[in-house]
């Protein structure tokens, strides 16, 4: 894009191109200010997802907020995130491969203070082997990733935990810390008890293991868990020591229509009317590549509109009330239904407070998969 026609602090949201991904600062500000009210006076360690965000500077400002350190997803997030500043940081997903084995002990090599998660003694012993070669000689801090119900990585409780905790205690260039397991499956739970219960059920697995590691032997200071949909449960349960909610900050239809709207709506995709498709439909310039569907179409923030996808570039919306209207050159605001990978699709947030840009930040590791 020819520089004139960057957008600028200071310009309106009325004058960005589109499609656009806008945050509105009051109600961002405000979902941080409820959730550290609400779970820093627990004693529970916050340590936020940043998979969600993709956002050095939004990884600090959460830190500034109460926050200890963050967490990633992948490997190429974390390389992303430390050259940036930011290094308190927990890989939340297995490091797995001999490329990748090598990547992280290239960034472990300038970042002493990332932290991985293990779930096998294959996965285990190709770290440390790769650590030994490289002649570290402080030893990597490590999670054991446990299985409590979501059945999509972690190690199964029980005996063959307790074999890898094992395994990863005589390890020499892994120090074992603490035990994860994240409850994925629950977060879009509907109802209030049932959620409530069922998290309850995971978490009694988790402690459980982490009381087991130490009777084994084991130093367990970490006991890390906890999303959007399922912290509130997970600070109430003893043995508990660090959450790790994310899309709170800016949410989606998926986690609203789950857990309510304690959490309001602060991101949004901006976009245009383009076509005119009849008295009630109309075709606007965001489609599969701005927003996605794996969690149920996006919606309009307006109400009394229908979201329908025609394709990558398009996408329409529809109206029953003769009352409303919408014509070509009009912009809308599109509520995502999934927040995460709908940020990834993105280069830039916009950040406007009462429509007003105050900041502009970019998608640190848009795209990093690896």
């Amino acid at each position: 894009m020819p520089s004139s026609y960057a957008p600028k602090v200071g310009d309106t949201i009325d004058s960005l191109d589109t499609p656009s991904m806008i945050v509105d600062l009051n109600v961002m500000e405000s979902n941080i200010k409820k959730l550290f009210t609400h779970f820093l006076p627990t004693g529970v360690n916050i340590r936020p997802h940043l998979k969600t965000t993709k956002s050095a500077v939004l990884a600090q400002r959460l830190v500034a907020a109460g926050a200890k350190g963050g967490c990633v997803a992948k490997l190429s997030e974390a390389e992303v995130m430390c050259e940036l500043g930011f290094t308190d940081l927990l890989i939340t997903c297995e490091v797995v491969g001999a490329v990748k084995v090598n990547r992280l002990v290239e960034l472990f090599n300038k970042f002493r203070s990332i932290r991985i998660v293990v779930d096998s003694i294959v996965g285990t012993k190709a770290i440390d082997d790769a650590l030994e070669a490289s002649g570290i000689n402080e030893p990597i801090t490590t999670i054991i990733d446990l299985d409590v119900g979501l059945h999509r990585t972690g190690v199964q409780p029980g005996e063959t935990a307790l074999a890898l905790a094992k395994f990863v205690g005589e390890s020499k260039h892994l120090n074992l810390i603490g035990v994860q397991g994240y409850e994925g499956h629950l977060q879009h739970v509907h109802g209030f008890e049932e959620r409530k219960k069922l998290c309850l059920e995971s978490m009694a697995i988790l402690t459980q293991t982490a009381e087991a590691f130490r009777e084994a032997g084991h130093k367990i200071d970490v006991v890390t868990t906890g999303g959007t949909g399922t912290s509130e449960f997970c600070v109430t349960v003893p043995g508990i020591t660090e959450i790790q909610p994310g899309s709170f900050l800016f949410m989606d239809t998926d986690y609203r229509n789950a857990v309510g709207t304690h959490y309001e709506q602060s991101l949004f995709i901006l976009s245009t009317v383009i076509s005119n498709q009849g008295p009630t439909i109309v075709t606007i310039d965001a489609g599969l590549k701005s927003l996605t569907t794996d969690s149920g179409l996006a919606e309009c923030k307006a109400l009394g509109y229908t979201y329908g996808v025609l394709g990558d570039e398009h996408g329409s919306l529809e109206w029953e009330d003769i009352a409303l209207k919408l014509k070509i050159g009009d912009k809308v605001e599109m509520v995502p239904s999934h927040i995460d990978p709908t940020i990834n699709l993105h280069d830039f947030y916009y950040a406007h407070r009462n429509g007003v840009i105050e900041e502009i930040w970019k998608v640190d590791s848009r795209g990093k998969v690896q």
